[in-house]
């Protein structure tokens, strides 16, 4: 492989990537994409490198970053019509690892993801696909791809909006701003979907029924040692019922067999109210088809809660990917059933879940990064059909290891509801490699409201378990500035409340016997002297740097930004 640019964590520099010398993989690189990433440079980082080489160096660089943009703008973009079309977009910017082969019998690619975590953390760790993966000492054909929405940029990829080169917090914000804009009556906007002939569907280029199916030869992985086995973690279930109406969600698939899978729908989610509903009206069984390999949207919808399940009125999901996308969702009728499917996915398998023949499933690594309770009867799938493009790309979660979707959405969803309840509700933040944290920025105007705002969403949204609020001065999506304002601001004795006796998450591993956990809220903003405060709080000491010499900042960044500012990390393929 030829020398190609990097950036480090630092300064650009030239490096080869090769892999360990093993004689089962020398073999010939397959490529995935429609592109391979180009020598001398990846993605945004390549354009930011040229800043900081001079002389013939520069140039070379400049040529370099001139291919890349040129690639990114050949390079399909927001709205994505397919799975593969937003994998190419986001290897275009730099954001894949691309690997020939990987033995996940030895977990390999689980510990390759959670040390690229560790490196990079959960918002900059790049997604990996692997060509081939070892599953039960067999060579399977691939590819595996995971964590394709970890990276922040992943988030404005989706949405089509510009990225902030070598700042990830500022892009993300940039796409929250324009969703918050897409927002009409505190609800994303919708757009019908729209039936294709199944001649026009790339999920029905091969249709297997009764013997010819078997999801075993398919690269689906044993996430985990300690998995109960392989999993199918990435299908978009799509069900029905009279009340409810149409839903789709992710939700865990045990692979038990050829044309056999345990369904793991948790207690009171939509998909568990529609089964049980179903068997009330004295249903024996219910028809399902699972959508897999989703364009961003969708698959973020599946995946969080943007539509609201909890009214009484029915919602179409993919209307709404639809209105979020601002072009219709192409679908065609399943082969079983009636169920309507994205046209563009990668696999579809259909199937019906008798609703009084249950089986043991489990334990699986869930969201918290512990193993999950084993379920001594949960759902199963009888598979009766599975279409699928030709070679399809199968799409695995490390679930608690790495970002699963889309997070701005929701984020701001949550940010313009959850004002009625908090009327000087800036913005909050639940970091994703922390489930059960969330931070609450206010606008702080009497005492006691600190507590109060944390204490009343607490007491109703069970994922909030720890709550910290801060003051507006304090950046809720930078972890620094939370833990600081903990440490100077905060009086345990005076500013803290413990919510006793509330309804837990149901995979949060602390819960008791009842499902019931605790909760404590931290007020972190400046205590007022009403609450035992001091009658003036210090100024913070950069604060009044920004305000006594504004003009020295400005003078670091002109001379010094090159050398400082940290770039990009990216990434591209390994050579075999």
């Amino acid at each position: 492989m030829s020398d190609r640019f990097v950036c480090g964590k630092n300064t650009p520099h030239l490096r080869n990537a090769t892999m360990p010398n093993d004689p089962e993989l020398e073999h010939d690189e397959q490529t995935v994409s429609r592109r391979t990433m180009l020598a001398g440079g990846a993605g945004l980082a390549a354009l930011s490198a040229t800043q900081l080489v001079s002389g013939c160096a520069a140039s070379s660089g400049q040529a370099a970053a001139v291919s890349v943009a040129e690639t990114i703008r050949n390079t399909p973009c927001a709205p994505f019509d397919s799975f593969r079309d937003y994998i190419e977009a986001i290897e275009a910017h730099g954001l894949v690892l691309r690997l020939p082969r990987i033995d996940q019998d030895a977990y390999e690619l689980a510990a390759l993801m959670y040390r690229l975590t560790d490196e990079y953390g959960w918002y900059e760790a790049p997604c990996i696909i692997a060509e081939e993966v070892k599953i039960d000492g067999k060579w399977v054909t691939g590819p595996v791809i995971v964590n394709h929405m970890g990276h922040w940029f992943t988030e404005a990829i989706t949405f089509g909006v510009e990225l902030v080169p070598d700042d990830g917090v500022a892009t993300y914000r940039k796409t929250m701003k324009k969703l918050e804009g897409m927002l009409v009556d505190g609800e994303y906007p919708t757009i019908a979907p729209v039936e294709v002939a199944r001649d026009e569907a790339a999920c029905k280029e091969f249709v297997l029924l009764g013997d010819d199916i078997d999801l075993t030869r398919f690269a689906f992985i044993q996430s985990n040692p300690a998995d109960s086995r392989r999993y199918v973690n990435t299908g978009s279930s799509f069900t029905y019922g009279p009340v409810i109406g149409k839903n789709f969600g992710a939700y865990r698939c045990e692979l038990r067999g050829p044309r056999l899978l345990g369904f793991n729908p948790e207690p009171n989610q939509t998909a568990w109210r529609t089964l049980m509903a179903a068997k009330e009206r004295g249903e024996k069984s219910v028809r399902i088809s699972i959508a897999l390999g989703l364009d961003p949207v969708i698959w973020t919808i599946s995946s969080s809660r943007i539509v609201n399940r909890m009214s009484k009125k029915q919602v179409d999901e993919l209307a709404v990917a639809g209105g979020m996308r601002g072009k219709p969702v192409k679908v065609v009728r399943s082969e079983t059933n009636d169920h309507m499917v994205p046209a563009s996915a990668e696999m579809i398998i259909e199937g019906e879940v008798p609703l009084d023949d249950l089986m043991p499933e489990g334990p699986f690594g869930e969201m918290y990064g512990y193993l999950g309770d084993k379920r001594e009867a949960n759902f199963i799938i009888n598979v009766l059909a599975v279409t699928h493009r030709k070679n399809p790309w199968i799409l695995n979660q490390f679930t608690g290891a790495t970002r699963g979707y889309a997070t701005a959405p929701t984020a701001v969803l949550f940010n313009t509801s959850l004002r009625r309840l908090v009327p000087n509700l800036i913005e909050l933040h639940s970091p994703v490699d922390a489930t059960g944290l969330t931070y609450i920025r206010i606008r702080k105007t009497r005492p006691g409201e600190g507590l109060q705002a944390g204490q009343r969403l607490a007491s109703i949204i069970p994922i909030f378990k720890v709550v910290i609020v801060v003051d507006e001065d304090v950046d809720v999506l930078d972890t620094q500035q939370v833990n600081h304002a903990i440490g100077s601001r905060w009086m345990p004795k005076t500013a803290t409340k413990i919510v006793e006796n509330v309804r837990a998450m149901g995979l949060d591993p602390s819960r008791d016997i009842d499902g019931k956990v605790s909760k404590i809220v931290i007020d972190a903003t400046k205590q007022w002297s009403e609450e035992n405060g001091p009658e003036v709080f210090p100024r913070l000491n950069r604060a009044l740097l920004e305000e006594l010499a504004p003009e020295s900042f400005e003078l670091v960044d002109r001379k010094w930004g090159g050398v400082i500012k940290r770039k990009t990390r990216t990434f591209g393929p390994v050579s075999g």
